[in-house]
């Protein structure tokens, strides 16, 4: 029967949130675990545009080129940090809220996991029977004797008994899942400390060193320090690259493939505060410096090549390193000759054991320089127009004309073998290939933050393993009144936190240890 409201009573107010109550409401939403997952995915997903899109610390010349070829949408994504997208404010925003978020949800699970292991297991339920598996049976021994007996076996298997009532027993164990999960989380927090520290305390440089020359810290290719890295932080030394050696497979055998490179060894010289040593570097073999590690990334040639105008004066003479595009070292490349008015560019390929396919043209058959030769084209012009760095690799042709051959019908083609020299089109004078070098690709990298995050992650892997491994089970057991012959009654039985199928087989392991205690026991009900 419905119920008329008095009409003096007072109206029903939903109580309100003041600031303190709104705080703790987002507090409590910011530290749940559904909210730091979230934030993961979110965080994997900020990350994207960093491997989808050129990034300025790694490579700034290829993204100053993206920007300037798409006018309309390169500066917008420019203005949202799509550049440099580790160091934008936006992905340190969902960096720091994961962290927080993480730390708000790990300590207090911890701290109530700890309590949890401090307080005895719950009392044994009236109704034993009641519970997915269980067992009954009937033992020679009296109750306390079988109780204790079941202690001392359940003991040994590591669970935590308390007896709270005569002729009762409770074991609960497993704790270690939860002390597993609680240890992937906080590992997933050393994680991200590890990363944060190396990226603000950490630096990395990259240079492609020919045979025969040296770098130093100001001779880097490509330089990316942290945030709060200054020059002075960065330790003084030289590497000079004295050879190279590089050894691929030549014969077709069951180790490998044909071709297939065997190994990389770069022969260096490094000091440090005036202090000079030998030593090699390879691929799974890094260097170690006071406050840095050199690792060998890449390789290829660098050959020599000489450009004279026509006159004979020599314009431009060094190694030219061109950059690897196969497993057969098929590589592309640019020679700039600024001294040349006006400024000649040669772009093309080089082919450390080259062969003209009638169908495929030029080609490398094989990695190793054992017939190499140029295949290029000849450009004049502006080379580097607006003053925009270039790649070494790279020749903008934007206000450049290619040259043509004598009869001003065809571009002009130049194929170039090791020791020859080819006179260039309308008397420009003529380039010679001397000889060949090889380059190594040298990367100086220094990380605070590597072992923090080394072993975090190995702690994350094992907290993982240990949380899927390990079941949390409670085992209750009841002594009941005497049987027949005056055999006594226990009834054991078994649950667990989540789907659990070895219950049975645990309670059959427990009754059989107790028979091999205590003598035979007879199963009458399950």
């Amino acid at each position: 029967m419905a119920t008329t409201p008095r009409p003096d009573a007072a109206p029903v107010r939903q109580p309100t949130l003041g600031p303190v109550g709104w705080l703790r409401f987002l507090w409590r939403q910011l530290t749940s675990m559904r909210t730091a997952l979230f934030l993961l995915l979110i965080l994997a997903v900020a990350a994207v545009p960093g491997s989808v899109f050129p990034q300025r610390s790694i490579d700034a010349t290829r993204t100053t080129d993206w920007i300037a070829d798409r006018p309309t949408i390169g500066p917008w994504l420019d203005r949202l940090g799509f550049f440099d997208v580790y160091a934008t404010p936006w992905f340190a925003s969902i960096y720091l809220l994961l962290f927080v978020s993480l730390v708000g949800c790990v300590l207090p699970r911890a701290k109530l996991h700890w309590a949890a292991m401090r307080q005895p297991p719950p009392r044994t339920p009236v109704r034993l029977e009641r519970l997915p598996a269980h067992l009954r049976v009937e033992v020679a021994d009296d109750g306390a004797a079988t109780l204790d007996a079941l202690e001392t076996t359940l003991r040994r298997r590591r669970y935590k008994v308390h007896r709270h009532a005569p002729g009762t027993l409770s074991a609960e164990g497993g704790y270690v899942k939860e002390t597993g999960n609680l240890l992937f989380h906080l590992a997933l927090i050393g994680i991200i400390v590890g990363v944060a520290v190396g990226h603000l305390w950490g630096w990395k440089g990259d240079a492609i060193v020919p045979v025969g020359q040296t770098f130093a810290k100001t001779r880097f290719d490509t330089f990316a320090p942290g945030p709060w890295v200054s020059d002075d932080d960065v330790p003084p030394f030289t590497l000079r690259v004295n050879d190279f050696h590089a050894e691929f497979e030549r014969e077709v055998t069951g180790r490998g493939q044909f071709g297939m490179p065997r190994d990389f060894t770069a022969f260096v010289t490094a000091t440090e505060d005036g202090t000079s040593r030998d030593d090699i570097i390879q691929v799974n073999r890094p260097l170690e410096l006071d406050g840095a590690t050199v690792f060998l990334l890449g390789n290829g040639y660098a050959p020599v090549i000489t450009v004279r105008d026509a006159a004979g004066e020599v314009l431009y003479s060094g190694s030219t390193p061109f950059l690897p595009q196969d497993n057969n070292y098929q590589s592309v490349g640019a020679i700039k000759v600024p001294a040349a008015d006006p400024g000649l560019g040669f772009v093309g390929w080089f082919l450390p054991t080259a062969v003209i396919d009638e169908d495929a043209g030029p080609q490398s058959v094989f990695p190793d320089a054992l017939q190499p030769a140029f295949a290029l084209s000849v450009y004049e012009g502006e080379l580097f127009p607006d003053g925009r760095p270039q790649s070494v690799f790279r020749l903008n042709t934007d206000e450049m004309t290619q040259l043509t051959n004598v009869e001003g019908t065809d571009a002009a083609r130049i194929w170039l073998e090791l020791g020859d020299t080819v006179q260039l089109p309308g008397e420009r004078g003529s380039i010679t290939f001397e000889s060949v070098e090889r380059f190594a690709g040298i990367s100086v990298r220094y990380d605070p933050g590597r072992w923090l995050t080394l072993v975090s992650a190995l702690l994350a892997l094992g907290g993982l393993v240990i949380t899927l491994i390990v079941p949390r089970r409670r085992i209750f057991a009841r002594v009941g009144d005497s049987g027949p012959e005056g055999r006594t009654v226990v009834t054991v039985a078994a649950m667990a936190k989540a789907d659990d199928t070895g219950l049975d087989s645990l309670l059959t392991d427990l009754v059989e240890d107790l028979a091999d205690d205590q003598g035979t026991n007879e199963k009458d009900d399950r």
